[in-house]
């Protein structure tokens, strides 16, 4: 594993396609505590608890899931990582994305991080890729 996922030793991790390479690191001391995503300049932030919740909806899935990655300014394709990341009835209510104007990219960002703690098999494909619970 790259990283302790701690601010002074993050995770190293590249996105699905592998065409960009981020850090994340866990603020548990944050308000709620949150997952820190740092690509190049940008800073996102996304509540902690998606690690557990993110990996529950995959196990109830029980097979492959499109990533759908998008901006916050964008709509999610439905029935994808990214939609369920901003759906009303997931178990945050909405949006995991703590920072207005940077709340998308749930699908792009957390499931090479599952892959990386080991609760998801993901695709690597240039485009259209997937995840499913291990």
């Amino acid at each position: 594993m790259s990283g302790s996922g701690t601010k002074d030793d993050p995770w190293q991790l590249t996105t699905a396609p592998g065409s960009s390479e981020y850090t994340m690191y866990r603020d548990e001391d944050g308000d709620p505590p949150a997952l820190v995503c740092q690509v190049g300049s940008t800073r996102l932030t996304y509540r902690l608890s998606a690690i557990d919740d993110l990996h529950a909806m995959l196990v109830e899935a029980g097979d492959w899931v499109p990533l759908g990655a998008a901006d916050e300014q964008k709509p999610a394709a439905d029935g994808t990582i990214e939609a369920w990341g901003r759906a009303p009835d997931n178990p945050a209510g909405g949006w995991y994305g703590l920072r207005k104007g940077y709340r998308g990219r749930f699908g792009m960002y957390l499931p090479p991080l599952l892959e990386e703690l080991g609760l998801v098999e993901l695709e690597h494909n240039a485009r259209n890729n997937r995840a499913r619970a291990r």
